[in-house]
């Protein structure tokens, strides 16, 4: 196994006491303990963090970073790389709330706008009925016989007590929008997830392309985020295209932006984000025995699979 410094412990103890860091909470940590900058040290750092990944491997847990597809900043947390039964007993969530994330982040990035968000109305309105599933394997489509009273029972004020907790955990965040997007946590945590259940993937990075430019081809699938974006285009001097299919990109990023790019993530492996406003208080109404939020339609009451079928053209009839 192996021998890791006090140095080493105090970057993990850092990550596991205050929670994911964003690169420049990180950094001067690493600048502090070393002497040394991970900016003009990178060899350094990286040797660092892939020696302190050996040692988690042991434990089945890693050291990594990501970078975000909101505000395109870096971040680094420490994870359990095991899902398992044992794992899960750690959560101080209930089944209830897990059922309602769940449902929240199936909507999300099973949007084929790539948006990367929801409406709080929408998240409110999220049948956790969809996340039941029948001894076939297959979603039990709401059925009565098939749905846990405490699912059933949940009530709006307790979906907007549990966004405010997910947001205050960093699984979920209030974007700038003021719609709710993918927390800290969750992009780190959900790696093998967005793999596993086939989400699109950035055409630069082949990272999960939760939130992303679409090429404007709609028989076109590639997307990419927009830090990949200008990444992609301040290296290219002539016309700004689709890499794919050739169609002019109009989504185009400012030159000024282009300049202010930095390189790519910098995470060796062994192989937050300011919160916006609260959850706005929203007078439910009873519909059939259920609550549901009295405002326009809800994409997040559709089933999943619905949302799976789901295309672009549908998606801006909306």
């Amino acid at each position: 196994m192996t021998e890791l410094g006090w140095r080493h412990h105090t970057l993990i103890q850092a990550l596991l006491s205050r929670g994911p860091l964003r690169d420049d909470q990180f950094h001067p940590i690493f600048t502090g303990l070393t002497g040394k900058n991970p900016g003009s040290h990178q060899h350094l750092f990286d040797e660092c963090l892939l020696k302190i990944n050996k040692a988690l491997s042991y434990v089945q847990c890693e050291l990594r970073g990501f970078r975000s597809q909101y505000d395109g900043r870096v971040y680094y947390g420490v994870v359990n790389n095991i899902s398992d039964q044992q794992s899960k007993l750690g959560t101080r969530y209930s089944v209830p709330q897990i059922a309602f994330y769940k449902a929240i982040i199936e909507a999300i990035v099973q949007d084929a706008t790539a948006q990367g968000s929801i409406s709080n109305i929408d998240a409110l309105n999220l049948r956790l009925e969809n996340q039941v599933l029948t001894s076939t394997g297959s979603q039990s489509q709401g059925d009565p016989t098939h749905v846990p009273p405490a699912l059933k029972n949940f009530s709006i004020s307790q979906k907007e007590k549990t966004l405010d907790e997910l947001v205050r955990d960093q699984w979920l965040t209030h974007t700038s929008d003021g719609n709710i997007g993918l927390g800290v946590r969750s992009f780190l945590d959900l790696r093998s997830y967005f793999h596993n259940n086939d989400i699109p993937s950035c055409q630069v990075c082949n990272e999960a392309g939760v939130k992303a430019e679409l090429c404007q081809n709609e028989s076109c699938t590639v997307r990419i985020h927009k830090y990949c974006l200008k990444k992609l285009f301040s290296k290219r001097r002539g016309e700004r295209v689709c890499p794919s299919c050739g169609t002019e990109w109009h989504n185009v990023v400012p030159k000024a932006e282009l300049i202010d790019e930095e390189d790519g993530l910098d995470v060796p492996t062994q192989s937050q984000a300011p919160l916006g406003p609260r959850t706005k208080k929203l007078r439910p109404s009873k519909t059939g025995g259920e609550d549901v939020v009295e405002s326009g339609s809800s994409q997040a009451s559709r089933p999943t699979s619905d949302l799976r079928r789901t295309t672009r053209s549908t998606a801006h009839l909306r």
